[in-house]
Parts: C-alpha cells; sequence; structure tokens
C-alpha cells in the first residue's frame, strides 16, 4: 500500500477529537457532582509555566484543522487568542473542527506532498515540506495538547482511563461480525 498524507494524519485527528468530546462531558459532569465552578478545571494547569486545560483543548483544534487550513495558505502561525471560556464553548469549536476535517477529501491532502509550507512566528519563520510541517510540528504538538488535558483531568481529580484518552479505535470486523468496541 502507497503512504497516504490522509490517512496518516486526518482519520487520527478525528478519533482523538472525538475522545476530547467524551472528556469535555465528563469534565463537565464532574463540576456539576462536586458542585465545583467549571473555571476551576478550566483553568487548571500541570505546572505553573504551562497553559490551563481550555487552551490545550483549543490548541488540538489548532494543530489539526488549523494545520489543513495552513497548508492550504502555505503558511502557519500560532493562535494567540483567548480559549473559550465555557465547556460549550470548547464543545462547538471541537465540533466544527471534526464537521470541516470530514469535509476534507484525501485527495486534497495526499497532494499536499512536496508543497512549501512555513511556519511564522513574528519575525521569525521555519520552512517545511508540506507533509514533514503535518507529521513532524502539528501532529505531535495536536498529542502533546491533547494528552495535556487529559493529563490535567486526570490530575484534578476526574474518574477517567486510558479509553477515554484513545476514544474509538478504528477496528476491523471480523467474519462479518462487528466487535464491540473497546472504548
Amino acid at each position: 500500500m502507497a503512504f497516504s498524507l490522509y490517512t496518516a494524519i486526518v482519520p487520527s485527528y478525528l478519533q482523538m477529537l472525538d475522545a476530547l468530546l467524551g472528556l469535555l462531558r465528563k469534565a463537565d459532569s464532574f463540576c456539576i457532582e462536586k458542585a465545583l465552578p467549571p473555571e476551576v478545571l478550566l483553568r487548571a494547569r500541570l505546572a505553573e509555566d504551562m497553559e490551563p486545560f481550555a487552551y490545550q483543548v483549543k490548541s488540538t483544534v489548532v494543530h489539526s484543522l488549523g494545520a489543513i487550513e495552513g497548508v492550504r495558505r502555505g503558511e502557519f502561525s500560532p493562535d494567540t487568542t483567548s480559549p473559550p471560556a465555557t465547556f460549550a464553548a470548547l464543545t462547538e469549536r471541537i465540533n466544527q473542527a471534526r464537521a470541516t476535517l470530514r469535509e476534507v477529501s484525501p485527495a486534497e491532502v495526499d497532494g499536499f506532498v512536496g508543497r512549501d509550507m512555513r511556519f511564522v512566528r513574528g519575525e521569525r519563520y521555519l520552512d517545511y515540506f508540506a507533509e514533514d510541517f503535518l507529521l513532524s510540528f502539528s501532529q505531535p504538538n495536536f498529542y502533546f495538547h491533547a494528552t495535556t488535558a487529559y493529563a490535567i483531568l486526570r490530575w484534578q481529580g476526574l474518574s477517567i482511563g486510558k479509553r477515554d484518552f484513545t476514544g474509538k479505535t478504528r477496528i476491523r470486523h471480523l467474519a462479518g461480525r462487528p466487535l464491540e468496541s473497546p472504548s
């Protein structure tokens, strides 16, 4: 099978964004159950010099859909806007990204291979081929922020585990019978 840039990134983005929706639902329920103001979780961070939970979730959208949009333009810059301030607004941001990513065609993403791409931050920039930008910059950042969001919630006391992080995996069906997903 030939390499497909689309297959290497877009289905995983969708899988993890779906899992993040589950984490947001659990975080919201946790706040209700514990009579905890949502801002406590939304502003929680693992370390003083790290960004808070809401930023981590926002950044998964930045490094998935935002990365695809950046490659389309040939330039990507970090999103410095404030993250959404509620679970509902974060959920909406992820749902919009998922809907747009589902519309991205494999042919378009596979057509990015070999295209010039520039990461720009202020006066500084780094030049990439599109596939290297997506696979060596945006995808690792995407997973970093998804992992950090999960870790913040776990550290704050939510009863979540690996299946909550990975979400529904893309399993095969055996002998015409679908197996139950491990998530």
